[in-house]
C-alpha cells in the first residue's frame, strides 16, 4: 500500500501521526508523497474515502480547495509568458463588467500576490446563489486595505483571475488548465468538474447544512458551487500521482511548464516588507505562521487548501511534500488539523 526506499523509520513515524489523525477523527482518509525530482522516496495512504466508505486505493480523487489557486497562477503566468497577460495589466482593462468597479485599476501581480486590498472569503453564496448576481456582488465589494500595503488572503482575488484568463484567451478555465498544465505534465485526473467515472473514486467532503447532503466529487467552496463549479479560487480535483508530476516538474524534474526565470519570477517572495510572504499564486515559508512548521527552507513556497491538502516545495533541498486529507469530513470544525500537518512535515525526511 505505500513504497519507502529510504529512511524506513521516518516514513514509519509519518504514518503514524496519519493513522492517528484518522484515529482522533480528523479526517477519514489520507495520502501522502515526499520525493525529489526523480519521484517519491515515501508515499502511501490510510483510511477510507468517506467514514464507513471504501478504503483509499492510490487511485482517489481529492478536492484540492485552494491549491486550485496556484494551479490557476501557473496557467496565468503561462499566458504571461506568451504576451496575451502582462503582470501589470489591471482588471478593468480585461474585464468590462468591473470597469467601474472598486478593483478596476489592481493588477494582476497584486491579485496573485494578495496584495490588491480585495477582501478575502466572503460568503456571497448566501445571498447570491446564481452566477451573475454574485459576479456582479463580486464588483461592489469594498476594499480592506490600500493596494500594496497589506496581505489579506483573498478568493475572490483570484475568481477575477480566472475570469480575466478566460477574456483573455477567449477559452474556458477549464480547458486552459488541462492544455497548458494536465496535459504537458500528463495529469490525467486534474479536473474541474469530475464525471462519472472519477466521481466515482472522489473522497468525500462535508455534509454540507447548505446542500443538504455529503458532498463527494463536487467542489466543496460554496462560492464555487455558484459559478459553476469551474473559478480561479477552487474547483480543481487531482490524484496523489498528479500531484507528484506536478511537483516533480517544478522541481525540474518533468517538463517545465514555465521558463526557468518565469517560474524564478513566480515563485520568488514579494511581500516579506508586508505582514505576510506571499510569492504570485504561492504561500512563502512564513517564519511564525508556516503551515509545514520550519522544516522547509527560507526559499520554499507551497500552498494549503481548506479541504486538508497541500503542495509543498523546496528548491534548495531539491525536495516537495504533498499531504491530502478530508479534513473538512464530515464537518469543517478545525479539530487539530493544523498542529497535525506541522508536525507531519517536520519529521526528518532521511538520516
Amino acid at each position: 500500500m505505500s513504497t519507502h526506499h529510504a529512511a524506513a523509520p521516518y516514513a514509519t513515524a509519518r504514518r503514524h501521526i496519519l493513522e492517528q489523525g484518522r484515529a482522533r477523527g480528523l479526517y477519514s482518509g489520507a495520502a501522502w508523497s515526499l520525493g525529489d525530482a526523480n519521484g517519491p522516496y515515501d508515499r502511501g495512504w490510510t483510511g477510507t474515502r468517506a467514514n464507513g466508505g471504501a478504503p483509499l486505493d492510490g487511485s482517489d480523487l481529492w478536492d484540492l480547495a485552494s491549491v486550485t489557486k496556484p494551479i490557476v497562477g501557473l496557467v496565468v503566468m503561462a499566458l504571461v509568458e506568451r504576451g496575451v497577460l502582462g503582470l501589470d495589466d489591471t482588471v478593468g482593462q480585461h474585464l468590462d463588467r468591473y470597469r467601474d468597479s472598486p478593483h478596476a485599476a489592481r493588477t494582476l501581480a497584486q491579485l496573485l500576490d494578495h496584495t490588491s486590498g480585495l477582501p478575502g472569503g466572503v460568503p456571497l453564496y448566501r445571498e447570491h446563489p446564481t452566477r451573475e448576481p454574485l459576479l456582479t456582488a463580486l464588483g461592489a465589494l469594498e476594499r480592506t486595505a490600500a493596494p500594496g500595503t497589506h496581505v489579506a488572503y483573498s478568493s475572490q482575488g483570484f475568481m477575477l483571475l480566472g475570469l480575466i484568463a478566460e477574456q483573455a484567451t477567449g477559452r474556458s478555465l477549464d480547458t486552459l488548465v488541462t492544455e497548458l498544465v494536465g496535459t504537458p505534465l500528463g495529469l490525467t485526473d486534474l479536473c474541474f468538474r469530475p464525471g462519472p467515472e472519477r466521481r466515482a473514486r472522489a473522497v468525500a467532503t462535508e455534509d454540507c447544512p447548505w446542500r443538504g447532503r455529503t458532498v463527494t466529487g463536487e467542489v466543496h467552496d460554496e462560492n464555487a458551487v455558484v459559478l459553476g463549479g469551474v473559478a480561479g479560487h477552487a474547483g480543481l480535483f487531482a490524484t496523489l500521482t498528479d500531484m507528484e508530476r506536478l511537483a516533480r516538474s517544478l522541481l525540474g524534474g518533468g517538463p517545465p511548464l514555465l521558463a526557468p526565470d518565469t517560474l524564478a519570477l513566480m515563485t520568488t517572495p514579494r511581500t516579506d516588507h508586508l505582514n505576510l510572504r506571499r510569492a504570485l499564486a504561492w504561500q512563502g515559508t512564513d517564519p511564525h505562521t508556516s503551515p509545514v512548521g520550519d522544516s522547509f527552507g527560507p526559499a520554499s513556497y507551497g500552498h494549503t487548501g481548506f479541504t486538508g491538502t497541500s503542495l509543498w516545495i523546496d528548491p534548495e533541498a531539491a525536495r516537495y511534500a504533498i499531504l491530502l486529507t478530508n479534513r473538512v469530513h464530515p464537518h469543517r470544525a478545525e479539530r487539530g488539523f493544523t498542529p497535525l500537518r506541522r508536525e507531519f512535515h517536520t519529521v526528518p525526511v532521511r538520516p
